[in-house]
């Protein structure tokens, strides 16, 4: 479009991808967001030091921030969304509830004024359980649980308050009747300034863990057309009654053919691509036309759909882990070609650190294809070819979800993942084959430097010793004095023996031949640390000396360590304080996700060593407990 692109980074970002990919870029702070991109301040002194004449907010932070909008409008900068009016509208649920009663079913509920944790616990009683609890200011899952019975609504309650006055600024909370197998739908909306408004169709945002979305995709499977036309006819009038301009989503509950306002996103969506590959629109470019006074050029029955899209979004985080955020650096990012039918969004590359302030989320692959199956197929292809190493990600994790009967006959609703075990485990054979790759590529260095190590018996087979998932392993390489690429090869525990042919090793890339069959493999390590792409996924495999070092003082039993770098955001027991295996202690935060530490066994609180505020990092000493009986005095 001939329009030079201004970005703004944090301290954190200063060597990510978009800051080198925009025209110039300008830092606004450090990397805590609340310091530079929730800055208002910082973010508009940044737009005038540029020259800019407009602000695009992006997904999240201030994208749907009333106040950043009307800072933008008195600092003359056109803000690409809609009006501060409808932002104001749509962001408070109560307000956005009541006027969406006058389009579509609402779920019960209470958003009355009075939020205080007594009238919302004498309330639930006449709502009825299973409810929600959710943040009446804000939206993306943050500020939200699900509270099956009365016993577990207080501490919801407090957990919920918390999260929306750390993401929004506000702590109010309404109530909703949750219902337990539905379906998460939105209409994509799009407004211009002269009140013409339509609908670009569905998205199907069903697969989602902690309210997060995981698979999207466009059209929703096993819709029919009525419902498909009652939802688009319902999210087009709220849109009108509200006066929006620009693009927007209103997002709905579906179960039993019935449908349900949940809310509506006055911003553009990380999923908005499925809708572009389907209807050959774009957009950000029609945000921008839009802002600058240009009208839509489509009617309703302009607008059509070809073919099917679905998007995965990949995360830096363990799914085996209950989806727990990972960080460290990017050793390896190798996304697959981009084509007429497969699109990579990516934030990441090669050599990049993931820190634990932002969103876990790297990347979005997005297929399309004439049918969803082909879609899918096009998608679980190109996430096959994708390779990420350095920490964990769930890159076999969405494969398998794509592969799983149940998504591919189209049977989903919002606990798909609670309901079915998706995140399977490695094959035997990916372990063995990540831990011959790992020590080839030692012995190569070994045999390029001279052994790493003396011994006093050359003719034994040099030992490489590793951890897979904490079970340690034994590899012992046997070159062919005839034939030097090719190995017998023994594995321990389990005596394992195999005929290995080193075919190629120009790392990253390995290609092995294991007994009869020929793998290719992805490998980078640092440090004692090494990881390979297989088949399966990726595998982190740690060298381990030959000699066992002394068990740490750290690591005895008792001693609550961090598992992740984060912030202490609740410290819910103190010294001197019996607690239960299961108890939870300490609350942490990081990566927008939050996370209770609990007790492991019975026993005292000897000591909390931190406090609210307080950040952590890895490995971190939280707290200790002994056991009853060790209590001093």
């Amino acid at each position: 479009m001939g329009i030079r692109t201004i970005a703004v980074y944090s301290e954190a970002d200063a060597s990510a991808a978009y800051v080198s990919e925009a025209d110039t870029a300008v830092t606004i702070g450090p990397a805590p967001a609340a310091e530079s991109y929730l800055d208002i301040g910082a973010i508009l002194r940044a737009a005038r030091s540029a020259g800019a004449g407009a602000v695009h907010p992006g997904y999240g932070f201030l994208a749907e921030n009333a106040a950043f909008a009307r800072a933008c409008a008195e600092a003359d900068l056109t803000f690409i969304g809609p009006p501060v009016e409808v932002i104001e509208l749509m962001g408070d649920k109560r307000a956005a509830r009541a006027l969406a009663a006058r389009y579509g079913p609402i779920l019960p509920g209470y958003d009355g004024v009075d939020t205080g944790d007594g009238a919302l616990i004498d309330r639930a009683a006449g709502i009825g359980y299973p409810l929600m609890v959710k943040a009446a200011f804000g939206g993306g899952g943050k500020g939200m649980r699900l509270v099956r019975e009365a016993a577990g609504l207080p501490e919801a309650l407090v957990a919920c308050r918390r999260e929306a006055a750390l993401a929004f600024g506000r702590d109010d909370l309404l109530l909703e009747r949750a219902l337990i197998r539905p379906r998460h739908i939105e209409i994509q909306i799009f407004g211009d300034g002269a009140g013409h408004i339509i609908h670009l169709g569905e998205r199907e945002c069903t697969i989602q863990r902690r309210h997060q979305k995981v698979i999207e995709e466009s059209p929703a499977p096993s819709l029919s057309p009525e419902l498909r036309e009652a939802m688009g006819t319902a999210a087009v009038n709220l849109a009108r009654a509200a006066e929006y301009a620009g693009a927007g989503t209103v997002e709905f509950l579906v179960e039993d053919g019935l449908f349900y306002f949940l809310e509506m996103n006055t911003r553009l969506q990380v999923e908005h691509p499925v809708t572009e590959f389907v209807t050959g629109i774009d957009l950000v470019e029609w945000q921008i036309r839009v802002a600058a006074g240009e009208s839509l050029p489509w009617r309703q029955e302009d607008v059509r759909f070809e073919g099917h899209a679905v998007e995965a979004r990949i995360y830096a985080e363990d799914p085996s882990g209950d989806f727990r955020p990972a960080t460290g650096q990017v050793l390896i990012w190798r996304p697959p070609a981009g084509t007429e039918s497969l699109r990579i969004d990516d934030g990441i590359r090669t050599g990049d650190t993931v820190s634990t302030f932002y969103d876990p989320m790297l990347a979005k692959i997005i297929a399309h294809g004439r049918t969803r199956d082909e879609a899918v197929r096009q998608l679980e292809s190109a996430l096959g070819a994708t390779a990420l190493l350095g920490l964990a990600n769930n890159l076999a994790f969405l494969r398998q979800l794509l592969r799983h009967p149940a998504f591919v006959d189209g049977e989903l609703h919002v606990g798909f993942l609670e309901e079915h075990d998706v995140a399977g485990s490695l094959s035997s054979k990916a372990v063995e084959a990540a831990l011959i790759a790992a020590s080839l590529a030692q012995w190569q260095d070994d045999a390029g430097d001279g052994p790493g190590y003396w011994r006093n018996n050359p003719g034994e087979p040099a030992p490489y010793v590793l951890s897979a998932h904490d079970r340690p392993w034994t590899v012992h390489l046997i070159p062919d004095p005839r034939k030097p690429n090719e190995f017998a090869v023994r594995i321990s525990p389990g005596e394992i023996v195999r005929k290995v042919t080193l075919v190629d090793m120009a790392l990253p890339d390995v290609v092995l031949a294991i007994d009869d069959s020929r793998l290719a493999l992805v490998l980078a390590a640092s440090g004692d640390t090494c990881w390979v792409q297989s088949e399966s996924g990726a595998i982190r495999l740690d060298r381990l000396p030959l000699l066992p070092e002394p068990a740490r003082a750290g690591r005895t039993a008792g001693s609550l360590r961090a598992s992740m770098p984060g912030t202490v955001v609740a410290v819910l027991v103190e010294p001197g304080q019996a607690v239960d295996e299961g108890t939870p202690l300490i609350k942490l935060e990081a990566m927008k996700m939050e996370y209770t530490i609990r007790a492991a066994s019975a026993g005292v609180v000897e000591a909390v060593h931190y406090q609210a505020g307080d950040r952590v990092d890895e490995g971190a000493a939280l707290a200790r407990i002994i056991p009853p009986d060790d209590r001093r005095g």
